[in-house]
């Protein structure tokens, strides 16, 4: 049935929403797609449940050529089964938690491994029931603390997720592999640019995991890659680190006086201003031999607070070239699950051992009793600190610093950890050249989950040989309301969206316009013979409404394929508007109705 403007749900806004950040926020909003309800939560209206339907069919059809097989799980879940994976805790302040009248808990599920492992673990008990991928397409629940920029970044999303069931790591690999694929596809169907990174499987646990990232300015994950091939989000690059140096020959640690140098720029000023040129051997390994003192002489010591999930407070001090900063994701991914802030003043005064400004982890009087660092803090180091590498850091002693402290020899850390910023030449881990840094915005996640949800919730089948083994699985996530909005945000000109056909709402946008009833007749005969031909119309049939306002509602609804029928309409003219080329042709009723069927 052809679907007409004047009996259908939609209301179209002049003016941008106040709360809009992107350009795909804006224009779902305005043309009447979305409606916000709170921060990070929407309510979707026909035209954006249209183009939703769409990308869903495109991954329902991609699912089944994988062989997976749709189920739908609720989205109020009980607290138990996400207690036995520790996730309960794990999720700390990033999900929705609440209670029933008997006071029992439960989640809005961020997501499903839990519920789906103990489905099948329910329904199945034999090898020979395996291989196994189900999915559902679902929304998903994340106390998001600053939800923004519309659909990319929202508290409620929609979200395909699936699961695979294997007994073997053969069979998870080949698994894993029929979804990489599967992902591939859809994303090539929706006409979307994707680079295929390594990531950090976070909360999710598993070995394998990787990221598919649409590259834009927008996005809020920054990655890396090689010309030669590497690719990887920034909290899962690793670092190459330089080889040990031999240390023998270079001379012995010398504090110095250094008042009102609590900064790295402040600290490098003044060693230039009163100290000699470093001497050769006695740089950082990014400099070394350089005619004057810079930031990568010296080392950067930041004291960071964890919270474990059992409530206790821990600090660590992290040492890292002083010409780079401490990236946060990458904290936040280093010292998962706790959460991480950085030392307040509280913990200075509770720990008077720490010099603020003059931190270091060598003392000319030694490390203090049963701890190896000079703080008694526990000290972690950037890979690139190796053995050998000297350094100008803190003596803590309140305004003084040391130089010539050498790694290995006067100092060692409690161990490495990989947080400090990665940059633009740094070299690929893989040893495929530098890397270049990019935006990007992630929508898709495949993991290898290995056994650690099945182990949990005592998944077994019985093998070959009537034993009992534990199942090994894989989670792939795809984000459908992120999807539509990058996909908005990439197809669009100043006057309103243009859909690739694959998800616009409607295959042809009809709009009669004038006053004579001829058009209007016309118009209403052409719908129908489109309708009949298979195509999904939308016919602007308002009387008393402008051309102009048809015009700019066609434009900001985006339909790519309008036809319009006006003044030409007692000739048999109708003029055709191609909303991605922008060309407009006036053609025979008979050969427009042909051109628009035969695509």
């Amino acid at each position: 049935m052809v679907t007409r403007l004047s009996k259908f749900f939609l209301r179209t806004l002049r003016e941008d929403p106040a709360d809009a950040e992107v350009t795909s926020h804006r224009l779902l909003v305005r043309a009447g797609y979305i409606r916000r309800q709170a921060p990070g939560i929407f309510a979707w209206l026909p035209l954006g449940l249209r183009v939703k339907a769409k990308v869903e069919e495109i991954i329902r059809e991609e699912m089944a050529n994988a062989g997976a097989y749709e189920v739908h799980f609720p989205a109020l879940l009980p607290r138990e089964p996400y207690e036995i994976t520790n996730r309960w805790e794990e999720y700390g302040d990033g999900i929705f938690r609440l209670k029933d009248r008997k006071d029992a808990d439960y989640l809005l599920a961020p997501t499903h491994e839990e519920v789906f492992t103990l489905l099948v673990k329910d329904l199945y008990s034999s090898y020979k029931d395996l291989p196994l991928t189900i999915y559902q397409i679902q929304d998903k629940y994340r106390d998001e603390a600053r939800p923004r920029a519309g659909l990319l970044r929202g508290r409620e999303f929609t979200m395909k997720d699936a699961y695979s069931f294997d007994y073997t790591d053969a069979g998870l690999d080949a698994s894993y592999q029929a979804q990489r694929d599967a992902y591939e596809r859809i994303f090539q169907r929706l006409g979307l640019e994707y680079v295929i990174v390594q990531a950090d499987a976070g909360a999710m646990g598993g070995s394998r995991s990787e990221e598919f990232l649409h590259p834009t300015a927008v996005g809020e994950d920054t990655f890396v890659r090689s010309a030669g091939g590497y690719a990887a989000n920034v909290e899962a690059y690793t670092t190459a680190a330089p080889e040990p140096i031999p240390f023998d020959g270079l001379p012995e640690p010398v504090i110095f006086d250094s008042p009102n140098t609590p900064t790295i720029q402040t600290l490098v000023d003044h060693t230039n201003a009163h100290l000699a040129a470093p001497a050769p051997g006695i740089a950082g390994p990014a400099t070394a031999d350089a005619s004057e003192w810079t930031a990568a002489h010296t080392l950067k010591n930041v004291v960071l607070a964890l919270t474990h999930l059992d409530g206790t407070r821990e600090l660590v001090v992290i040492g890292v070239p002083g010409d780079r900063d401490v990236d946060d994701k990458r904290v936040e991914v280093a010292f998962a699950p706790a959460a991480v802030e950085p030392a307040t003043e509280d913990d200075f005064e509770n720990n008077p051992l720490l010099v603020k400004g003059y931190i270091g982890p060598w003392s000319e009087t030694g490390p203090i009793l049963g701890e190896e660092s000079a703080t008694g803090i526990r000290f972690l180091l950037d890979p690139r600190v190796v053995d050998g590498t000297a350094w100008v850091t803190g003596a803590n002693i309140d305004q003084k610093h040391v130089h010539s402290l050498v790694a290995g020899r006067d100092f060692t850390g409690d161990g490495f950890v990989e947080v400090a910023t990665v940059r633009d030449g740094d070299p690929a881990p893989d040893g495929s050249g530098p890397v270049s840094l990019a935006r990007g915005m992630e929508i898709g996640h495949v993991f290898q989950l290995g056994r650690k949800y099945a182990q949990a919730l005592g998944l077994q089948v019985l093998d070959e040989n009537g034993k009992l083994v534990t199942v090994t699985m894989g989670s792939y996530g795809i984000g459908v309301t992120r999807i539509l909005a990058i996909i908005a945000e990439l197809n669009n000109d100043p006057k309103g969206l243009i859909w690739p056909e694959s998800v616009a709402p409607f295959d042809v946008h009809v709009v009669a316009t004038g006053k004579d009833p001829v058009a209007f007749e016309l118009a209403e005969t052409i719908s129908s013979k489109l309708e009949a031909s298979g195509l999904d119309v939308v016919y602007d049939d308002r009387a008393k409404v402008s051309p102009g306002v048809k015009f700019a509602d066609a434009e900001l609804i985006g339909v790519p394929r309008i036809l319009i029928v006006g003044r030409g309409a007692a000739e048999g003219q109708v003029e055709l508007w191609d909303r991605r080329s922008g060309d407009r042709e006036v053609v025979a009723v008979d050969d427009a109705v042909a051109r628009l069927s035969a695509r």
